[in-house]
């Protein structure tokens, strides 16, 4: 008797085992369901042979782990306010699915979301909605993950010395119409302006919700959409003033934030409602996307990571007030 239950129970780990191996990557919830429900019997019979249930017990947890890695690969690109999470991201989660890779590149809101409605990204990363960017056709083909809020911030040199700017001098600014720093408070010294291409979300987000809705001018000579670059430009020129997100001044040097309206640009600000220039960033796949890309993308809102998401100067959704959400709502 002792003999045939010994070898019931290695039959029913052995089958566990079995069937946990031959899941893929699409069905990561399912095989560890089998595994659980597999192991439940032997762990009930473990009771009347214990040499036995140890060793099935142990494999079958390996298994189970074994069956929860994601595998595949996942492209992704566009914002670059957003790219420091994705990069970082990115990195969290090959740690643990070892088996996948995942590939994030900057190139602006615009390119991103063309370049997952074409098919050739996996992930379109964006600062602003899709129909923003896109025609109404090429928009309805793709689906909206809203992974975290982020918060934009005009930037200058912090030898200026200033610190705060109202939103209509922000606008004269930003449209070429004042050109002298002496004109709103600063010393005087010519106003040189960093700007964004037309393919930027930042710069859509910062045009709807710093300017109010007015164009930015335009400067060719110093135009870019690498906040990285753009922070290098406002630090080597004193006179120099353009826009970034918060997740690019953790740890910034010789830059000052400017408060808008006398309200600084801050996480606490921007939950409360108070601070207006900021937006979801959204993560956009065609259609459901891959299941490797929806793994990546659940790994981001995850509890696993989003602690990380303010310490990188990111916002957590569900921290938004009501009066906030509402303001940002179409």
């Amino acid at each position: 008797m002792k003999k045939n239950l010994a070898e019931k129970i290695m039959a029913v780990c052995a089958a566990a085992l079995m069937t946990c191996s031959l899941a893929g990557c699409g069905s990561v919830a399912g095989a560890g369901a089998s595994a659980a429900a597999a192991s439940a019997p032997a762990a009930t019979a473990a009771s009347a042979a214990a040499s036995a249930a140890p060793a099935a017990a142990s494999a079958a947890a390996t298994a189970a782990s074994a069956a929860s890695a994601v595998s595949g690969s996942v492209t992704a690109s566009g914002s670059s306010a957003l790219l420091p999470l994705a990069q970082a991201a990115a990195e969290e989660f090959m740690k643990s699915s070892p088996d996948c890779t995942v590939a994030v590149n900057g190139g602006g809101s615009g390119t991103g979301l063309q370049q997952v409605s074409e098919g050739s990204v996996d992930i379109g990363d964006s600062d602003v909605f899709a129909e923003d960017k896109l025609d109404a056709s090429a928009a309805s083909s793709l689906t909206d993950h809203e992974v975290c809020t982020i918060t934009m911030a005009p930037v200058v040199n912090s030898s200026l010395g200033v610190t705060s700017l109202t939103t209509d001098q922000l606008v004269s600014i930003f449209t070429g119409k004042t050109t002298n720093w002496k004109d709103v408070g600063g010393p005087d010294k010519q106003i040189m302006l960093v700007t964004r291409p037309s393919s930027s979300g930042t710069r859509a987000l910062f045009k709807k919700w710093a300017l109010n809705g007015q164009e930015e001018a335009s400067n060719s000579a110093l135009e870019t959409d690498d906040s990285g670059t753009l922070l290098q430009t406002v630090q080597d020129n004193d006179g120099a003033i353009g826009y970034v997100a918060l997740s690019y001044l953790v740890n910034a040097q010789n830059i000052q934030a400017v408060a808008i309206d006398g309200v600084a640009p801050t996480l606490e600000n921007t939950n409360n409602g108070t601070y207006k220039v900021w937006g979801y960033e959204h993560m956009y796949t065609k259609g459901a996307g891959s299941d490797a890309a929806q793994a990546f993308i659940s790994f981001i809102t995850g509890e696993q990571f989003s602690a990380q998401l303010e310490s990188m100067g990111y916002g957590v959704t569900s921290k938004l007030s009501d009066t906030a959400v509402a303001s940002h709502r179409n």
